[in-house]
């Protein structure tokens, strides 16, 4: 066992807890780690489609909003990679996904905090010492090895998720796309399941070849429509601290409908987007019958496999109406949640949850019973709103990890940001939310 005790240690290396360890970087005299069993950096490599946009601005890096000085912004990124000029003319907002990913494995290769190819096996906490200790495996040796810390910060990132129907089928979820689309494409009859940006994302991928490869491709949504992405700058400012304050002082029986209600405000899909793919339905119409259908309010209520084929039973909601259509090619783009590491399992009696089992988070980020030593990234949605997925509240979310873990902010926390406010008295939910 090493003898140092970190300040900090992370756990996954996703975009959350890379631009903590970036904004850790420069702190004199914090000492913090971050491991990822991963070889390297790689975000989400089966949607990253040749042109996919992010759908957050370039300013919500993983420094900038915290620190715009930071050596580990995208600008500076971009100047060092002799593309700045370029991205000025380009007049784009949206990154490619595929230049996302580039900028962070820049930033990933100039850190001296990370450690790639670690595997956390087991967590506990030592009372003597005062810290916990971490049993990590390296993936590469399978040598073994543990490390101490204050304070952990769990970015592990969410997990695929599927339908019920799904369970004991083999399917392919959109997080699989790349790595099977020359499959799919050996296919005649495919079909896309969802209602997010990374179904619609897929289905025009697909769309676009299919006279080529001469398969026909439908998209299934339960949505009553395709529903774009709110961008109005209004609705932005319910990714504030702001609204983090007023939606995590409601009690749980008005977050979770509230939350529900919600989704095309997190989940939408890119209207640029939405009308590309009716330009590609148009042009394909030109030709003759269209290779495809889109098929809305439906949902999916089961599913079996035989000799290579699919059967779904679909449901139209509004009309009642049920029908069997069979596809040898199936993509299934229901998103992801959380799912607590089972490392975890030796300090589950230093964490909080509430009365449904789910991680009881406070404002500050924290889950363990003291409210400053374990914290988490993106597995707050429940508690912190449609914020908890976003991008753009990372900056936020990672200064308020390290005023809590140094007492003091290194970096500004904005309190107040938005225009108007989400309660009758913005004073008092703010106090009530940090309580």
């Amino acid at each position: 066992m090493q003898n140092k005790i970190y300040d900090l240690i992370g756990i996954g290396i996703g975009p959350f807890n890379l631009g903590l360890a970036a904004l850790s970087e420069p702190i004199a005299g914090l000492d913090t780690l971050f491991f990822d069993m991963a070889d390297h950096f790689n975000w989400h490599p089966g949607m990253l489609l040749d042109r996919a946009t992010m759908q957050t601005s370039f300013i919500a890096d993983l420094v900038t909003l915290a620190d715009p000085t930071s050596p580990y912004s995208f600008l500076n990124f971009a100047k060092q990679s002799g593309r700045l000029y370029a991205f000025y003319i380009k007049e784009d907002f949206f990154l490619l996904r595929q230049e996302y990913n580039q900028y962070c494995q820049w930033v990933a290769g100039k850190l001296s905090n990370l450690r790639f190819g670690q595997f956390v096996q087991f967590a506990r906490y030592d009372e003597q010492q005062a810290c916990y200790v971490l049993t990590c495996t390296s993936t590469r040796t399978g040598a073994s090895s543990q490390y101490l810390a204050k304070k952990l910060v769990l970015g592990t990132g969410t997990k695929p998720q599927l339908p019920p129907c799904c369970d004991g089928v083999p399917v392919i979820h959109s997080g699989q796309y790349l790595a099977r689309k020359t499959q799919l494409q050996q296919k005649k009859r495919l079909a896309v399941v969802g209602s997010g940006q990374s179904a619609a994302e897929i289905y025009l991928d697909l769309l676009q070849d299919a006279r080529r490869h001469d398969y026909q491709i439908d998209w299934i949504t339960r949505s009553p429509r395709f529903f774009p992405l709110e961008y109005t700058k209004l609705t932005l400012e319910m990714t504030s601290p702001d609204y983090i304050d007023y939606f995590h002082a409601l009690p749980d029986h008005t977050r979770s409908p509230l939350l529900e209600s919600q989704k095309g405000l997190y989940k939408g899909i890119n209207r640029t987007l939405i009308n590309a793919i009716f330009d590609e339905l148009y042009r394909l119409k030109l030709d003759g019958e269209l290779p495809s259908r889109l098929l809305s309010n439906v949902e999916m209520q089961a599913l079996t496999l035989k000799n290579g084929n699919y059967t779904l039973k679909l449901h139209h909601h509004e009309t009642g109406q049920c029908e069997h259509a069979d596809y040898d090619g199936l993509v299934i783009a229901s998103g992801y949640g959380y799912q607590a590491p089972a490392f975890m399992q030796g300090v589950q009696h230093r964490i909080r949850h509430d009365a449904q089992g789910r991680l009881a988070v406070r404002r500050n980020y924290s889950i363990d019973l003291h409210g400053n030593e374990i914290f988490v990234q993106n597995a707050e949605l429940h508690t912190h709103g449609l914020a908890a997925p976003d991008l753009t509240m990372a900056c936020h979310r990672n200064s308020v990890i390290l005023h809590e873990v140094l007492g003091h902010s290194p970096y500004p926390i904005e309190q107040r940001v938005a225009f108007q406010q989400f309660g009758l008295s913005a004073t008092e939910q703010q106090e009530m939310a940090w309580a």
